[in-house]
């Protein structure tokens, strides 16, 4: 196959047309007359974790809260191991940005005085179906902002330890791009697929996160020596059984509590209803022979039954088709419950790089925000949102005082020849053979469903030997077309992400987020030695661990 490249010159460039990209976007185009770059491997109009909408915005600082509150009760779900620094500065800005999604056109409701009806003391009810295309809408109507759909950015072109572009190729035409810019951010979502999932087969997309968001921002980062963060802290959400609908819908929507299969509520009994402890309580109840386990929707009257199937046909259809294929009624069967596979995610958990309160990685020239960006769990899309204004005022600032770099020949070649080699494989392997081993390994030996999330030292050193085996062995499988070499990557990305997980299980040798990280070999918490967080650095294909104090809601980081 003939692959031609394609040179593409630009001020910022943003890799990932997510809710963060997005909102970067927009804040850089407002703040100046750069010009903008946004490098999208799908569709930029349905993309991303908003791609099928949203029904509530979960970061807001509501009535009697204030953003030093909402700092503290992060910090008292994530058992104090969070950057207060940054979840304490995207939160001064989450109601700010949500007037300005509203202002774009986000249908937000309000009560008879005109207030924003609230769900929860942090979260507002919204009707979301079409917030990603008014985002686009907004975007398109940037002179300076252009948008490159359809294109795999695989790599940063780095030199003099100074990120000056990227790479990647379409997903459609036998092209490589290659993207010089003054400041590149990185806003490519978290990563899914590394695990096992709940469903089997056809359905084994239907999961929590975006299907199609592989760690491709945090793979590029280890690769280019990133310093990253946390990556122990695993996301598991407690979903409904099946459709891995959101089970907060049902729980703040009607105010109903989890009960197990004798009527009893349980999430007491293991501790404060964190987030943490509902998904705990629920598998611990399931092992004791109590389970299934529900939320409680018997007795719900018909408005509230109305009410939340227009909530999930606006996010989660699947589970209003489930209820009316079925034709049960959530008034009259209480909803069963069941965890989902661990996630690597940087808005629900703190997995990602690590910044310094401008949004600044580690490496001069790149920027990270969003679900990619590590350290402030419970951003959701506000905090999404606020941390792509944040990235876009300190890049725009950055790319300002700095002349366009270009590599050589040379100096992109070992990439370019990485690409086009593909085409070459001679691997008895495809790439769907190789995902299956993956999330058979890291579910089997890295704490996945079947484990109930738990693991041991010696479970993990059998899980980084096959997951190198089977990195080594991705190198070497052959792609038919263009469609197929996205594959490739994203399950070269994903091998990454799930190597750096599990050296992070390893070094954090205490457990102190049941489930999220469950380590059997140590189960207690153990705040004089790991009251800090853990990081790491890649250098020349091993993982370095790197031990860093704690950081406080007053402090201004600086790498």
């Amino acid at each position: 196959m003939k692959i031609i490249q394609s040179i593409l010159k630009t001020d910022l460039l943003i890799v990932g047309g997510g809710a963060a990209g997005c909102f970067a976007a927009i804040s850089a185009s407002e703040k100046s007359k750069l010009k903008i770059l946004i490098a999208e491997k799908s569709n930029i109009k349905r993309s991303g974790c908003l791609a099928a909408g949203v029904n509530a915005l979960n970061a807001y600082i509501g009535k009697g809260e204030t953003p030093e509150s909402f700092t503290d009760y992060v910090k008292r779900e994530f058992s104090e191991v969070v950057r207060e620094d940054l979840i304490y500065n995207a939160a001064k800005r989450l109601n700010h940005v949500t007037e300005a999604v509203e202002k774009m056109g986000l249908t937000i409701l309000k009560d008879e005085d005109g207030n924003y009806v609230q769900r929860g003391k942090r979260s507002i009810k919204i009707n979301g179906e079409n917030i990603k295309p008014i985002l686009v809408k907004e975007l398109k109507s940037k002179d300076n902002v252009e948008i490159l759909n359809g294109v795999n950015i695989v790599d940063y072109i780095v030199k003099n330890e100074k990120v000056i572009g990227a790479i990647g190729f379409s997903v459609k035409e036998p092209k490589i791009y290659i993207i010089y810019a003054k400041a590149v951010i990185c806003t490519t979502g978290g990563a899914s697929g590394i695990y096992k999932p709940n469903n089997p087969g056809f359905s084994r997309h239907k999961m929590w996160y975006s299907p199609f968001n592989t760690g491709a921002g945090y793979a590029m980062g280890i690769r280019a020596g990133a310093e990253m963060t946390t990556f122990e802290m695993r996301f598991i959400a407690l979903r409904c059984k099946d459709t891995i609908a959101p089970t907060g819908t049902i729980a703040q929507g009607v105010k109903t509590p989890q009960v197990n299969s004798l009527g009893e509520e349980y999430v007491h009994k293991y501790g404060k209803p964190t987030t943490v402890n509902r998904l705990y309580s629920t598998v611990m109840e399931n092992l004791s022979g109590n389970g299934p386990c529900y939320l409680k929707t018997e007795g719900i009257n018909e408005n509230q039954v109305e009410d939340l199937t227009k909530a999930y046909l606006n996010m989660a259809p699947s589970q209003a088709l489930k209820w009316f294929d079925r034709k049960i009624d959530p008034a009259l069967s209480n909803i069963e419950i069941e965890g989902t596979e661990p996630y690597i995610v940087g808005g629900h958990g703190a997995s990602g790089y690590w910044v310094d309160t401008k949004r600044k990685t580690t490496i001069e020239g790149l920027y990270a925000a969003g679900d990619v960006s590590g350290g402030s769990p419970k951003k959701y899309v506000t905090g999404c949102f606020a941390e792509g204004e944040i990235a876009a005022e300190n890049a725009v600032e950055y790319a300002e005082k700095q002349q366009l770099n270009t590599a050589t020949e040379e100096e992109i070649g070992e990439i370019v020849h990485t690409i086009t080699g593909f085409f070459n494989g001679e691997s008895d392997f495809n790439f769907e053979e190789l995902e299956e081993a993956m999330q058979k390994t890291m579910d089997e030996y890295a704490g996945g469903i079947s484990q109930h999330y738990g693991y041991t030292e010696k479970k993990l050193n059998i899980a980084e030997e096959r997951i190198e085996e089977l990195l080594k062995l991705s190198y070497t499988l052959k792609a038919k077309d263009m469609h197929e070499l996205l594959f490739i990557f994203e399950l070269i990305d994903r091998l990454y992400v799930a190597k750096v997980v599990i050296a992070h299980l390893k070094a954090r040798r205490e457990t102190r987020w049941k489930c999220y990280e469950q380590n059997e070999s140590y189960k207690a918490k153990d705040d004089d030695n790991f009251l800090k967080y853990v990081n790491s650095v890649c250098k020349d294909g091993k993982i370095n661990i790197v031990y860093r104090k704690l950081i406080g809601r007053d402090e201004i980081y600086e790498h």
